[in-house]
């Protein structure tokens, strides 16, 4: 097998098509009769619907259809927990919930008739806290709760506007306490934060003359979205068809059904093609946010910096609904990451998922991780402060080696995390004289898995051995058909330019997965190396009967089919594919299915960041990023290295800056003036190092490498900041007004 395309740096497949504008996405889409969707929204966080009237916004000129909750009351949706209304009907449960929706000929009247839409309310007290929404005289914001189809079968009686529980312990906890020299103690939070996609969402629909529904949306997962779409619509799979378009940045929050479901019912009762594009406005007030979180931590260890019992309590704020959150148990993963890349004997890790009236948060990359890795990160800095050790001696001491089983009890093959964190630190300053005080250096470790999942391939080789790629991949800019095409030219000893990679529908693609949870180059690269080497083997026997060579001796190199020590000129792939063509009369195909559950490795990743801090206001500079990643064979160095350094940026803005401000249910800053996200002038000088030995179940031995530098880049940033002024700033985003109130404190303390 050639490796002349793997480990280069090849050229993104989609690149001319999107800088030239050539790229079509679902708010291009543009056919006969298309009018426009627009969608009324609660102005409160909690209320009840009193009295809805249309009449008239109905008799305005150029509104074709005006739909309500009442008209569709008994619909629910949802990737696994059906608990989400596509209009609300009786309840509003928060600000920016959809109340009713209108078609219309263009924009101007479709917002000229929501305006004339009267809705009457009656204000709740909303909950906001979702603390205190588990106590037990908070009012229920779901009283049928339990009837929700999809709702984890295992969800305590007792719990409160808790719709996703889970427990893990492993050990004994008491004994582990009890055996301690020393009990670390922490509380951390996080802030609700936006994935800051450019691409707002927007979706059209359109109905043919048989019934089959044709949508066409920003969606990560085309083959689930047509699922979850037919089970909504109570309609056949076969009958709705994913037509492609491309993802313009998803970061996880391209999901959803969003607005999907109003363009098919606007689009029955007007009999038109319906097309919706959020605002950014909408999209802060009613996407899927990350989850804000509050974290608890408690940690025995001896003196010598052994963990013996680590307790951790986790509540996220479901906002309300838990429609759209990770699936199959409607929790965030980041829970069972509460334990660390670390030894723990005895712990237990609880997690808690809570309605309140705030914006539903939903997908954004590694669910729950971000979160839990910057309490616990800082945390683990905090014991070694308090045991006089060098946070770094701290990790290396407790680390999991191989063998070794985390704190949920899971153990890895293959493992790497030391040789990842002390590729960090060799490749960055730590431990190094700093140039002036108030520089500070801090370090974050975290495991992520591999995804699973299956996926199928579809190869086609034509006469002229044009050999195309059929996909139902998206690519919202990770470079997954760049990754296609240089496996498929690998496996068959071509150029990268002699291979086509063409998205389709849900019609035309076989099945996919979709992007996200670490898995497209695994599964989807797993089935076209699959069917590449079907055609290879293939091509290999059409090769040997042109010229009666023994199949079993024919090798292919650099296009060619040879058979060494035999007569006869080599035979060139697409003199094979020719010869396969004329004898079938059609082009060659090739159609093959992955499949794989539970992988057996486990990636790590290590980072440190560099600080230096104004003791004065606060403000925090970042001078250096490095990060580590055990990713094994890379299949395109260049693509590898966009995705981490993209998550580190991404890392910097959930440490730093970004926080949607939540006031009284209320979004306040609903727009890119005041919520902020990095810029290039915010982003320091990144260092990466990957250590290669470290075998995986992608294509060529490789890892993923997709989350994990921005999952630790908090907890490396706070740790940072801890070390250059010596306070403790226990939320995100770590602001320069935070870090000077705790220096004032400090220093109010010590006076």
């Amino acid at each position: 097998m050639s490796t002349t395309v793997i480990g280069t740096r090849a050229p993104r497949v989609e690149g001319v098509e999107k800088v030239t504008g050539a790229a079509l996405y679902s708010a291009d889409v543009l056919l006969p009769g298309m009018v426009w969707g627009k969608s009324l929204r609660s102005p409160y966080p909690y209320a009840r619907i009193k009295r809805l009237n249309t009449s008239k916004a109905r008799a305005l000129p150029g509104v074709l259809a005006v739909i309500t909750g009442s008209d569709i009351r008994n619909v629910l949706v949802g990737r696994r927990l059906r608990d989400q209304h596509i209009l609300a009907a009786d309840v509003v449960r928060f600000m920016g919930e959809r109340v009713a929706a209108v078609a219309a000929e263009d924009k101007d009247v479709a917002d000229a008739a929501l305006e004339l839409i009267e809705v009457e309310y009656e204000e709740l007290e909303p909950l906001l806290d979702p603390l205190k929404a588990m106590d037990a005289d908070a009012p229920l914001l779901h009283p049928d709760l339990r009837s929700y189809k999809g709702l984890p079968p295992t969800l305590p009686e007792h719990l409160r506007n808790v719709h996703a529980y889970s427990r893990i312990e492993r050990g004994d906890l008491a004994a582990g306490f009890a055996s301690a020299d020393e009990i670390v103690e922490g509380t951390y939070s996080t802030a609700m934060v936006h994935q800051a996609y450019i691409e707002p969402h927007a979706a059209a629909v359109s109905v043919d003359a048989e019934g089959r529904v044709h949508v066409w949306a920003a969606q990560k997962q085309p083959f689930g979205l047509r699922e979850m779409l037919a089970e909504a619509l109570d309609l056949p799979l076969e009958m709705v068809v994913y037509e492609y378009s491309r993802v313009g940045g998803e970061f996880g929050g391209k999901g959803a059904l969003m607005d999907v479901p109003l363009c098919y019912y606007l689009s029955k009762a007007c009999g038109r093609p319906v097309r919706m594009v959020m605002t950014y406005t909408e999209e802060f007030l009613a996407a899927n946010p990350r989850h804000p979180s509050y974290v608890q931590l408690k940690t025995g260890v001896k003196r010598d910096g052994t963990i013996t019992a680590h307790e951790v309590k986790i509540i996220f704020d479901s906002g309300a609904y838990g429609a759209f959150k990770p699936v199959p148990g409607v929790d965030l993963g980041g829970a069972r990451k509460a334990g660390g890349a670390y030894r723990v004997p005895a712990s237990s890790i609880e997690s808690f998922i809570v309605y309140t009236n705030h914006v539903p948060g939903g997908f954004m990359r590694a669910p729950g991780d971000p979160q839990v890795l910057f309490a616990l990160e800082s945390h683990v800095d905090e014991i070694a402060h308090k045991l006089g050790m060098d946070p770094l001696e701290f990790r290396r001491k407790n680390i999991l080696r191989q063998g070794d089983a985390n704190a949920t009890g899971e153990v890895w093959a293959d493992l790497r995390a030391r040789e990842v964190l002390d590729a960090a630190i060799a490749s960055s300053n730590y431990g190094q004289p700093k140039p002036r005080p108030h520089i500070g250096r801090g370090m974050a470790i975290t495991n992520r898995h591999i995804g699973g999942g299956d996926s199928q391939a579809l190869l086609r080789i034509d006469a002229g051995g044009r050999v195309t790629v059929v996909t139902g991949t998206p690519d919202a800019g990770q470079g997954s058909h760049t990754i296609q095409r240089q496996i498929v030219a690998d496996v068959l000893t071509i150029p990268e330019t002699q291979v086509d990679v063409v998205a389709r529908g849900t019609d035309e693609a076989v099945y996919d997965g979709g992007i996200g949870g670490g898995k497209t180059t695994h599964v989807t690269g797993r089935a076209i190396m699959m069917a590449a080497e079907q055609a290879v083997a293939e091509l290999r026997g059409w090769a040997a009967e042109l010229r009666g060579w023994p199949e079993d001796g024919v090798v292919l190199e650099h296009g060619l089919f040879s058979s060494p020590g035999e007569a006869g000129e080599p035979v060139s792939l697409q003199l094979a594919a020719a010869e396969a063509v004329r004898r079938k009369c059609a082009p060659l195909e090739f159609h093959t299915t992955y499949s794989k559950g539970k992988v057996e490795q486990e990636c790590f990743g290590a980072q440190v960041a560099e600080v230096e801090v104004d003791p004065e206001t606060g403000q925090i500079t970042v001078l250096q990023m490095t990060t580590a990643h055990d990713s094994g064979k890379l299949i395109n160095p260049m693509a590898a290295e966009g995705q981490v350094e993209g998550g580190v940026v991404q890392g910097l803005g959930f440490a730093l800056m970004e926080e949607m401000i939540l006031e009284d249910g209320k979004v306040a800053n609903p727009n890119f003036g005041e919520y902020k996200i990095p810029t290039i002038a915010d982003i320091p000088p990144l260092r990466e190092a990957w250590v290669e030995d470290a075998p995986g179940p992608l294509p060529y031995g490789g890892r993923n490498v997709s989350e994990h530098s921005l999952i630790i880049t908090g907890g490396a940033i706070g740790n940072a900041v801890r070390d250059a002024v010596g306070v403790r700033i226990t939320s995100t985003p770590v602001t320069a007004e935070k870090v000077f109130a705790a220096l004032q404190a400090k220093r109010q303390a010590s006076a």
